[in-house]
């Protein structure tokens, strides 16, 4: 009869454990790749998320500076003042209002004798009519006052008492000097008449002072697709902050669940770019049809002037972003495992090598400091970056020569620690 003896049952057992582990390894083996795939797949999406999110993220941002900042919104409006075509449109706008309030008829009647010789003067004696003479003389004198620094300052104080109004401009509510009618934005110049009055009575025409009260409209934007942009623009402004919070968080998801997260940082970084940039070309389409569809009679020169006004600071945003983008991808390829990037990396390494080792032999003595760079350089450098990237988001209005110069100040910094990075204390033969 057979017995068992001490580990007659092993082969068996062991038998056994081998077939268990196959199978737990078949399972893993079956589910890793799966989960992978899955993680990617949700990687990529966040990804795609982030990109479309970011042109959305960066109208909604100038949106809200525009309605929150009232410097910010006077800002934007006053190159205007100082554009010549805004100028002449102006002047041409004020002086037709004014001259419909102007009793030409009885207008020889009421000057006073000694006034006379100054405005047969004017008329010329060349067989214009009275209507034109007195309508020349009003232009020279509302150009004279837009082109003087006193229209800049009217301009300023108008567009800045406005601004209380600009969020109910963008709602479609009337009130305040900046209102909508119907498809056309228009701003109240009743200031402006009030100067050119005054200046008209200074100079001769006393009839003027019988001018009333007159709250002359100049159309800033006028398009039929205005009551869909001001509706965007609405949502936008509600979405303000976090449509730049989602981008963000669904940028760094994307980062974090991607295999390779290098990687991911160059996609994901190009990919905001080029979502920056597909806003940019979106103005320009934009600013193209937005002219061609014009009234007739409209200035073009002066609607131009307009519209790259109004949306200067939005080309900046994006122009800082498409910088952003591209330096940070450049900052992750370089950091990659690729042979290029190995070689900048190397080259890099190896230049300020030869610099400190240049400065030991002069007499250099890191010490304690090149040791203690040495051993925490990595997390130095991540310091350094950390500190340029709040410096950038504490930053108001950040522009390109902003995010250049952060950039710089960065690669500085990156720089003297790899001159302080001594590895083995001070080189042999310069003690």
């Amino acid at each position: 009869m057979a017995t068992n003896g001490p580990g007659g049952d092993r082969p068996d057992e062991l038998a056994e454990l081998r077939a268990r582990l196959s199978a737990v390894e078949a399972r893993t083996a079956a589910a890793l790749p799966r989960r992978h795939r899955v993680r990617s797949a949700f990687a990529v999406l966040l990804v795609l998320l982030a990109c479309v999110l970011t042109p959305l993220s960066i109208a909604a941002v100038w949106t809200r500076s525009q309605i929150t900042d009232t410097d910010r919104y006077v800002a934007t409006m006053a190159p205007l003042a100082s554009d010549p075509a805004v100028q002449t449109a102006v002047a041409d706008r004020v002086t037709a209002e004014l001259v419909t309030y102007l009793p030409v008829d009885s207008l020889l009647a009421e000057v006073a004798p000694a006034d006379r010789p100054l405005l047969n003067t004017l008329l010329g004696g060349i067989g214009r009519a009275l209507t034109d003479g007195i309508t020349g003389f009003v232009h020279d004198q509302v150009l004279r006052v837009v082109r003087s620094d006193a229209f800049a300052t009217i301009w300023t104080d108008v567009n800045r008492d406005a601004h209380a109004a600009v969020e109910k401009m963008l709602t479609g509510q009337g009130g305040g000097a900046v209102e909508i009618r119907n498809d056309t934005v228009v701003l109240d110049l009743a200031p402006l008449i009030d100067r050119v009055k005054t200046r008209l009575v200074d100079n001769g025409l006393s009839i003027a002072a019988r001018i009333p009260e007159v709250h002359t409209q100049y159309t800033l934007v006028q398009s039929d697709a205005i009551p869909k942009v001001r509706t965007g623009f609405r949502l936008l402004d509600l979405a303000g902050f976090w449509l730049p919070v989602l981008t963000v968080a669904s940028a760094v998801g994307g980062v974090l669940l991607a295999g390779r997260r290098r990687r991911a940082v160059v996609t994901v970084a190009l990919g905001i770019a080029g979502g920056a940039l597909v806003l940019g070309i979106g103005l320009s389409v934009f600013r193209a049809v937005y002219l061609d569809r014009l009234a007739a009679g409209v200035d073009l020169a002066a609607a131009q002037a307009v519209y790259d006004t109004l949306v200067r600071y939005l080309r900046s945003a994006v122009r800082v972003v498409v910088a952003l983008g591209l330096l940070v991808a450049l900052g992750a390829w370089i950091g990659g495992r690729g042979r290029w990037a190995g070689t900048v990396r190397g080259l890099w390494a190896s230049g300020f090598g030869a610099v400190r080792r240049a400065a030991q032999r002069a007499g250099l003595r890191l010490g304690p400091v090149g040791r203690f760079v040495h051993r925490w350089k990595t997390w130095l450098g991540w310091v350094a970056v950390a500190g340029a990237a709040l410096a950038f988001v504490l930053w108001s209005y950040p522009t390109v020569l902003v995010t250049l110069c952060l950039a710089l100040a960065l690669v500085a910094v990156l720089a003297v620690l790899e001159f302080l990075d001594e590895p083995g204390g001070a080189p042999a033969g310069t003690g």
